[in-house]
């Protein structure tokens, strides 16, 4: 039983995130068009990309969707880590690494309030 409260802290942490960062792109802050205007991300490609990351997030929360949220929210990060290497900008790439790792333990643990078999 503890795990599974973990397991939904864990879950409403990665959705808050997701929604703070994928708003934060969405709405073009200056802090986040600077940070992918060195990858030549323009703010239509801004706006898109806060825009799946804002829909992974919302993903999460249901059942049926929930490993393709966590999916999808990770190959988000997985890009900026890429994006972040390729400009050998190894801080940055660590930085994001946790947030992958708890993507990839939510799937792990799986969707809390789901009966086992």
């Amino acid at each position: 039983m503890p795990i599974k409260i973990i397991n939904s802290l864990l879950i409403l942490f990665v959705v808050f995130m997701g929604f703070k960062q994928g708003w934060a792109m969405f709405s073009g802050k200056p802090e986040m068009l600077a940070m992918f205007s060195k990858w030549r991300f323009n703010s239509q490609s801004l706006i898109l990309l806060g825009t799946i990351t804002m829909l992974s997030a919302l993903l999460i929360l249901f059942p049926r969707t929930f490993v393709f949220g966590n999916f999808l929210m990770a190959i988000t990060i997985l890009l900026i880590i890429c994006l972040q290497l390729s400009t050998k900008n190894l801080k940055g790439a660590v930085i994001e690494l946790p947030f992958l790792l708890m993507n990839l333990l939510i799937i792990y643990l799986q969707y809390p309030l789901t009966k086992f078999k």
